[in-house]
């Protein structure tokens, strides 16, 4: 079920492409509350998505009620806290330990940009890579959904990994997946701040309050869900990701 606030990000979008203004109600009540966290779901080659994310983050903070920026696109630990509103775009990214081959600075600067000039940390959230093998092979993740979820998770892997991961590892990228969930969660509950909102910018899928990220959440946390419409794709990422299997099928005969 969408929440007020997913609803009304919902009807903002599909009135203006490029809005300038968020209506006052969706502020105040996204702001509200002694525990409130609000999980936009983007899908990561939307540039429209980028807009609507900087206006959220503009608009509380102007409101007073933004207490910090967890991001997907950097590693838990990555943190801006120690910076000051004029800290400089490379700071930045220093501080956050921002992986440019995995996500591209220019299209991420003006949100993470728009929290630091307020005065606002962006926190890294993203489970890091370095645990990621564990992960894979970590059964007792499997336990963290409930069956019915776990198995939509599951498909959820083999969708959108276009239905060419081999089954034997549908498992372990779904314990990733998982793990990654979970990492978001740790960082969204140390973050939360009485009367504030900490908002999280991560992927579509993460934010499914059935599979994703507020399944790992304590109850006494009020997390709103708001999945951004989606927009048409830049490429064919199924073929993209078929070729990268055939040349690496060729190579390595």
């Amino acid at each position: 079920m969408r929440t007020p606030i997913a609803a009304a990000l919902i009807l903002l979008l599909g009135a203006c492409a490029a809005p300038s203004t968020l209506p006052s109600d969706l502020a105040e009540r996204a702001g509200a509350g002694s525990q409130e966290l609000l999980l936009l779901g983007e899908q990561h080659d939307a540039a429209g998505h980028r807009r609507l994310q900087r206006l959220v983050i503009e608009t509380l903070a102007s409101r007073d009620r933004l207490a910090a920026v967890a991001v997907e696109m950097a590693e838990q630990g990555g943190s801006t806290a120690g910076l000051g509103p004029t800290a400089t775009e490379e700071q930045v990214r220093s501080a956050l330990h921002w992986n440019e081959a995995g996500w591209s600075w220019p299209t991420y600067a003006p949100v993470v940009m728009a929290a630091v000039r307020a005065g606002v940390p962006v926190l890294g959230a993203n489970l890091p890579r370095s645990q990621m093998a564990a992960a894979m092979g970590d059964s007792s993740l499997d336990a963290k959904l409930p069956g019915p979820a776990l198995n939509a998770q599951q498909q959820a892997i083999r969708t959108g990994h276009c239905g060419l991961l081999p089954e034997s590892q549908v498992a372990p990228m779904t314990r990733i997946q998982i793990a990654r969930d979970r990492s978001m969660a740790q960082v969204l509950e140390k973050a939360v701040v009485p009367g504030k909102t900490v908002v999280l910018i991560a992927g579509n899928g993460h934010v499914d309050p059935a599979l994703g990220i507020p399944q790992h959440l304590p109850a006494n946390l009020h997390a709103q869900t708001a999945a951004l419409p989606p927009e048409p794709q830049k490429k064919d990422y199924c073929a993209e990701m078929r070729g990268k299997m055939q040349r690496a099928a060729v190579a390595a005969r």
